[in-house]
């Protein structure tokens, strides 16, 4: 086959939506495992994240082509490093998730027109340039930390709680759902909202699970709640890495 048409990416298929909570949500409690539990802090956690994000990032461009494990470590490395940048702006520049989200969101229409102009599209399906994947993963990095910062900001900031914030999200990811099956809209438009929902969800979610009773949560512990979700990640990467071994 030749390389130039070789895909680098998934398709968005049922599965892909299965893994991306997956890892979103292992974003939000891996991030604070790591900041809190173990105590390094937003900034270390930062630093830490970002060299791991980067070096995934550079095996994946190296490949040329989609190879589920390596695509998904990329992936989770950003949704961890979304969170601590998101908690950064908020806790330590003491932003608020408000301004935080606002700026992510000025942030992502720029890189995503970026994009457009210079590959004259926005398909999250058919990457095959480096430079397309670049803003790719570019994209997903802003878009994972936007999500964190909305999620946060609907359960802290209005204080709708975990469960609540959770069900409203669920809630808009149907409607989502529904609107690209059922309606015309652009269905890239509906994935980048979808994308940036299941972010959320997962942020509120993994909260719901680690946080004391007290402050709304089920108290189950960021490491133990990592660990549950790190094992679906990896029951359904299984899968994933089956189907694309079938394609080969």
């Amino acid at each position: 086959m030749n390389s130039s048409i070789i895909n680098r990416v998934p398709h968005i298929l049922f599965l892909y939506w299965v893994i991306k909570i997956a890892a979103t949500t292992l974003g939000e409690t891996g991030a604070d495992m790591f900041s809190m539990t173990f105590d390094l802090g937003y900034g270390t956690t930062i630093v830490i994240f970002t060299i791991m994000f980067l070096l995934f990032l550079f095996v994946k461009l190296s490949l040329k082509r989609y190879e589920p494990i390596v695509y998904w470590l990329t992936f989770t490395a950003s949704a961890i490093l979304g969170t601590a940048i998101s908690d950064y702006i908020d806790r330590t520049l003491e932003l608020g998730y408000l301004a935080g989200s606002l700026i992510l969101v000025a942030i992502l229409f720029v890189i995503l027109a970026l994009w457009y102009i210079k590959e004259k599209s926005l398909s999250v399906e058919s990457i095959t340039t480096s430079s397309a994947e670049i803003f790719y993963w570019i994209a997903f990095l802003v878009a994972n930390t936007l999500g964190t910062a909305a999620g946060d900001f609907l359960a802290d900031d209005l204080n709708l709680g975990f469960m609540v914030s959770a069900s409203i999200i669920s809630s808009l990811l149907i409607i989502t759902a529904l609107l690209h099956y059922y309606t015309k809209l652009s269905w890239i438009l509906l994935f980048w909202i979808a994308f940036v929902l299941t972010r959320p969800f997962g942020a509120t979610f993994g909260d719901l699970l680690t946080k004391p009773i007290e402050n709304g949560g089920l108290n189950l512990g960021t490491i133990g709640a990592s660990l549950f979700f790190l094992v679906i990640l990896v029951i359904a990467l299984i899968k994933e890495v089956k189907i694309e071994k079938a394609k080969w």
